[in-house]
């Protein structure tokens, strides 16, 4: 199912998913993402309701993945390391709903869901973020 939704988001066999992994590797990120990530960040990567606004608890809503989100603004060194150790590995002190994966996704099990996740995003924001990655920031 989820291979046949990804070739029906256009997120297999384009030019897209030459640039980031093979067809085999984006099936596998794509259903990672269906069991790990979406009943937070969505089906359809298009994050939570009102997303910006912070939550009765402070914390923040689970953003989109999509390129309507922020995601693409960030390094794969940063989308990497929030996915495995979580977003306080970055912002010390930040308290997050975002579980840190470490120990329950391997190290490319992270890389093929955020080549799946980088592989819908329009050419600009693709750009955007492979410079940004290159720069190592």
């Amino acid at each position: 199912m989820i291979a046949g939704a990804a070739a029906a988001f256009g997120w297999l066999g384009h030019e897209r998913s030459q640039e980031q992994g093979s067809a085999a590797q984006l099936a596998l990120g794509a259903r990672l993402y269906a069991e790990r990530c979406a009943s937070c960040h969505g089906a359809r990567l298009e994050g939570q309701s009102n997303w910006q606004e912070s939550l009765s608890n402070g914390r923040m809503p689970a953003p989109p993945h999509d390129a309507t989100g922020h995601t693409w603004h960030h390094s794969d060194e940063e989308l990497f390391t929030i996915t495995k150790h979580g977003l306080a590995a970055l912002v010390p002190g930040y308290e997050s709903d975002m579980p840190a994966f470490d120990g329950s996704l391997s190290d490319e099990e992270i890389r093929v869901i955020l080549a799946f996740i980088k592989s819908t995003w329009p050419k600009a924001e693709r750009e955007y973020q492979r410079t940004r990655s290159r720069s190592g920031r």
